[in-house]
């Protein structure tokens, strides 16, 4: 049997391929809180519009660019901005729960603390199964939820309107990522096909 994935949804890894600089550092632990649902969210929504974040703004904005274009391969004159930007902290027993990201195309979490060996993020399929039959043997077809093992200085990057969550953080270390959202400027749609929108 060959197996062809029609409409297979993109979810990117990519590598920083350094360590965090005690600057980013400094910031990342320095930044006031507020309760979210299950962990805490920077008070400061717009990080990477910071002077000590520029260095990791500018690896996030090349590889929204290659994602954009390995992907969709837009016409000449689209690309992705980024919108806000915020940090998310949680701690042992916490949790960050099912979500997806609206006003948003692309999105993208950057993992400052996180551990391969215990560390993932959850994706669900968003499509309703009219019919669910049990499985023996899980594979990408059959799946309504995959997870996906991280660790720091990796950056996942996903479309926004994918279900994301985080379960309950295990063992004594914080977990810490940065997370953001793109919006496409340019010339969106065609004119031709009554979808255009410039922006």
């Amino acid at each position: 049997m060959n197996l062809i994935p029609v409409f297979p949804t993109a979810v990117a890894k990519f590598e920083l391929g350094r360590d965090f600089t005690a600057e980013e550092l400094a910031f990342v632990n320095s930044q006031p809180t507020f309760k979210n649902m299950g962990n805490t969210t920077s008070d400061d929504t717009y990080v990477l519009a910071q002077e000590a974040m520029a260095d990791l703004k500018a690896f996030i904005e090349a590889s929204v660019a290659k994602y954009l274009l390995g992907i969709h391969d837009p016409k000449e004159g689209v690309s992705l901005r980024l919108t806000q930007s915020w940090l998310n902290y949680t701690k042992p027993g916490e949790y960050h729960h099912k979500h997806e990201h609206p006003n948003s195309f692309v999105s993208g979490v950057l993992y400052i603390n996180a551990n391969r060996e215990s560390d993932k993020i959850y994706f669900y399929k968003n499509v309703y199964q009219q019919i669910i039959l049990p499985v023996k043997n899980y594979n990408a077809f059959n799946s309504i939820s995959w997870w996906i093992p991280v660790n720091s200085g990796e950056l996942i990057l996903f479309p926004s309107s994918l279900t994301h969550m985080v379960e309950t953080v295990e063992g004594s270390d914080t977990r810490i990522s940065l997370s953001f959202n793109t919006f496409p400027i340019g010339n969106i749609g065609e004119d031709k096909s009554l979808t255009a929108l410039h922006v």
